[in-house]
């Protein structure tokens, strides 16, 4: 099994350049792919979930260019030149359609699929396979999608057809599943709609309508105007946001630490860690900002400071989603208590992120309440190092990792491959941080 093991070497300081942002390659490849002629598409992340949309839609007839593929560390732009097939010019796959690891690579398809004139199947790794499916089932079933799966589990058979426009009222804030009703729509003759409870990340939106598809946004609620023609595009894709997350921590939680991290996507439905953490008390102020290709960017100066603890619920806990388990490691170290609520949708992330981060911190001597939909975590006390499993889940090794540098004695993260889902370069960047006080 992998692992690497953590210890507290002093300060860490340096400029980092994040890997591009995950969600938004995601979704370049599937708008790209449905578009009617070629699209660049720049500084794409190179990693295994990303890579995984790519194969998807390779396998259903796309012709999609990878420039400098062997580039996986940070700092290496890649560029995908995508040959894109139109609304209409998908082929049905010859085998199952595997997503890997990535949520975001199936629940999307699925939107795409439902408007399909075929059917195909899709499957993933243990850990997707564990996961629920149902939540956009439902309602592309609703717009005339046929689906056949294990009790709502992978592996999932889709079979699309002639789809009727909907509006949908969500759950739960989710951007998948807002992504993939939004997706499904691009099929059908009229407005598609869908309402969430609070707002979640909008790069869909974003790009939909940087591709000239009708789109509007009113307050909670998108809708999309079907059977329009997506425009090709060139495309540059940010630095991301939930990556930078763990060294913004580092940086505040270690003593004499000072990072510049540059060219970070801070798109405000994505930022909510930041907002929370400088309420906090955390110095950590944007610079340079600016736009690329639609998106909000700036360069984020991180310094050592002290935090306290605070009630965090509502509105922001779905911009803050991804960045749940490094925001744990920020409230442990933080002065005094810290709860969490509204965020019951880590129950059915990659491992049910509430009970493996409350294990996770309480090995390492933290106390920890956890509670149906968060925890409170009793923060202030030194950490003590310890055997950490991430349960194959990338944000859970990279968390614990960054918690090590606080704790006395050794830290091992265990089962470490799954980093590669999102982050390969993560320990190298690390490293370079901590080598750099020392030069």
């Amino acid at each position: 099994m992998s692992q690497i093991s953590i210890k507290n070497t002093g300060p860490l300081r340096g400029e980092i350049i994040p890997p591009p942002d995950k969600s938004i390659s995601h979704r370049s490849i599937i708008l790209s792919s449905l578009a009617e002629g070629k699209s660049i598409i720049r500084n794409f992340l190179y990693a295994e979930d990303p890579l995984s949309t790519i194969g998807a839609f390779r396998q259903m007839g796309v012709e999609i260019e990878v420039e400098g593929s062997g580039a996986r560390d940070e700092g290496q732009a890649i560029v995908i030149i995508v040959h894109g097939k139109g609304l209409s010019g998908l082929s049905a796959p010859r085998e199952a359609l595997d997503c890997g690891n990535s949520g975001t690579t199936i629940r999307l398809l699925c939107g795409v699929l439902a408007g399909q004139p075929f059917s195909a199947t899709l499957k993933g790794d243990a850990s997707l396979t564990r996961r629920p499916m149902k939540r956009v089932m439902d309602p592309l079933s609703q717009m005339g999608a046929v689906f056949k799966s294990q009790n709502g589990y992978l592996p999932l058979t889709v079979t699309g057809g002639k789809l009727k426009p909907i509006n949908f009222k969500s759950p739960v804030a989710s951007a998948q599943i807002k992504s993939a009703i939004l997706l499904a729509g691009l099929y059908c003759d009229g407005i598609t709609a869908v309402t969430e409870p609070e707002r979640s990340r909008d790069h869909t939106e974003r790009m939909l309508k940087a591709a000239g598809v009708n789109i509007t946004v009113d307050r909670l609620t998108v809708s999309v105007k079907g059977k329009a023609a997506i425009r090709p595009f060139d495309f540059t894709i940010p630095n991301d946001f939930s990556s930078a997350a763990f060294f913004m921590v580092a940086g505040v939680l270690v003593p004499g630490s000072e990072i510049l991290i540059k060219n970070v996507g801070v798109n405000p439905t994505r930022t909510g860690l930041l907002e929370i953490l400088q309420a906090m008390g955390a110095n950590i102020k944007p610079e340079n900002e600016r736009e690329i290709s639609g998106e909000p960017v700036a360069d984020l100066y991180v310094k050592h400071s002290g935090l306290s603890g605070m009630e965090i619920g509502g509105d922001i806990v779905p911009r803050t989603i991804d960045e749940f388990p490094i925001l744990c490691v920020a409230a442990a170290m933080a002065h005094g208590p810290t709860k969490i609520t509204g965020a019951k949708e880590l129950r059915v992330k990659e491992s049910d992120r509430i009970a493996t981060m409350a294990d996770a911190l309480r090995k390492m001597q933290v106390t920890v309440e956890e509670l149906e939909d968060g925890m409170i975590i009793e923060g202030g006390k030194k950490l003590k190092a310890a055997s950490i499993h991430s349960h194959g889940d990338h944000r859970i090794a990279m968390s614990m990792a960054i918690a090590g540098l606080m704790a006395d004695g050794e830290t091992t993260i265990l089962d470490t491959d799954c980093i590669a889902t999102s982050f390969p370069g993560f320990t190298g960047l690390l490293e370079r941080l901590q080598k750099d006080h020392l030069s």
